[in-house]
């Protein structure tokens, strides 16, 4: 069951690889590729490192022999092998060397690491050190291919009298390498099993910041808010902390009148109307009404985060404020047409009263009469509407309520006449 679990953990519904195993595989073959690059370039130069470390061990070998009393004087032995042989064998023992040949200007060997050698010819090419300079390369001798340096042999004359071949065997050199490549390859697998680990975990800190979804999953979300967002018939605006509009839909381009593109990327403070700008900044939850060209809007900002970001809304209330204005128009007319009379159910001793807190408190509310008359606030309304209907009170739009714009009242002759 487990292992059934895990085996669909690792596909999507749709068949393919999931997100987590995708970033794995992916790091895992970026590491891999790099260390393998990193492996080969650093045996390349250990590898040349290796030839040019031995080669200066040989050449200062050849050197230094090629210039002892002892061999030079040898030469002019009858048998010089008997002297220059037991130098050459303690050099080459103890510089970890193949071999040290001395041989005369004619090829002759007067030592070899065999001492059946000594005594023949030279088996490779000895042309370039008896021309007076100096040869370092790879060739092919008695024991087998070599890495080796010759130099000549000078005489009291400044003659060539002979040569010196100093050389380390290619196998020996391949085998050292091979050592030195085994501790390479050991911390190139390592640098990949911990490259791997780390894989594993920058995918899971991603996971978490995506919470877990898969691709597909993240591009249908993507597609719902598209989709919603211009589909809304409210307007939305997102503005980091920053002051830089994140998000800004079509309602609200329209209510704006402006084009989405130009709001998303710009600063709040430059595209946004003052008394919008305002609305957002104050984090007004419950709305404030708002005049944008023909239409009037409820603004209302979420609750600000920490770091500053908010989210503004623009509601249009502009069908329900033509149908407020067309019912208080009826009712003005109802109370015109009772103007000769008060109307059933209104009280001439209430109406003074309202007419006198009217005069006292200019550009009041029904609210705030009824409050200091003691009656309710749709009584109070009744009497204000009767006095606005026959002119002795002016009703005016309060949009600086929360909500549905309110109305206010003030008498027409503060003076006061006889109702």
């Amino acid at each position: 069951m487990a292992s059934k679990t895990k085996r669909a953990s690792l596909k999507t519904q749709d068949g393919s690889m999931s997100l987590r195993v995708q970033l794995i595989l992916l790091q895992a073959l970026i590491v891999c590729l790099v260390t393998l690059a990193a492996g080969i370039a650093a045996g390349a130069f250990q590898e040349r490192a290796l030839r040019e470390a031995y080669q200066e061990r040989m050449m200062a070998v050849a050197l230094s022999f090629s210039q002892l009393p002892t061999v030079l004087d040898a030469f002019d032995d009858a048998d010089p092998s008997a002297a220059i042989q037991p130098v050459a064998e303690v050099i080459r023992t103890s510089s970890d060397l193949a071999y040290v040949v001395v041989a005369n200007a004619d090829g002759i060997r007067y030592s070899h690491p065999n001492v059946d050698r000594i005594g023949h010819p030279v088996s490779t090419d000895a042309s370039i050190p008896l021309s007076g300079k100096i040869y370092t390369g790879t060739q092919t001798g008695t024991l087998g291919p070599s890495w080796r340096v010759k130099v000549p042999i000078f005489g009291d004359d400044g003659e060539v009298i002979g040569t010196v071949s100093v050389g380390i065997l290619e196998q020996n050199l391949n085998d050292e390498f091979l050592t030195n490549l085994a501790w390479l390859i050991a911390t190139m697998v390592a640098a990949v099993l911990l490259g791997v680990l780390g894989a594993a975990w920058v995918t899971s800190v991603i996971r978490r910041r995506i919470h877990r979804l898969e691709p597909h999953q993240i591009t249908a979300l993507v597609q719902n808010q598209q989709t919603t967002l211009h589909g809304l018939s409210e307007g939305v605006i997102t503005v980091d902390e920053r002051g830089i509009i994140t998000l800004a839909n079509d309602a609200a381009a329209r209510f704006l009148q402006t084009a989405a593109g130009e709001l998303t990327g710009a600063a709040a403070i430059d595209v946004l109307p003052p008394d919008v700008y305002q609305a957002l900044q104050e984090g007004e939850d419950a709305g404030r009404p708002l005049i944008l060209g023909s239409r009037v809007v409820v603004a209302r900002s979420t609750v600000r985060t920490t770091v500053g970001a908010a989210t503004l809304l623009l509601r249009d209330h502009t069908e329900l404020h033509d149908v407020v204005r067309r019912v208080e128009a009826a009712d003005a007319i109802i109370a015109f047409r009772q103007r000769d009379g008060i109307p059933k159910g209104l009280s001439a001793e209430t109406l003074e009263r309202v007419v006198e807190a009217l005069g006292e408190q200019p550009d009041a509310s029904a609210t705030e009469i009824g409050d200091s008359l003691s009656i309710s606030r749709v009584s109070a309304r009744r009497y204000l509407e009767y006095l606005a209907s026959t002119g002795r009170a002016i009703r005016t739009l309060d949009y600086a309520t929360k909500g549905r714009p309110g109305s206010r009242y003030r008498l027409n002759d503060p003076v006061g006449s006889e109702i």
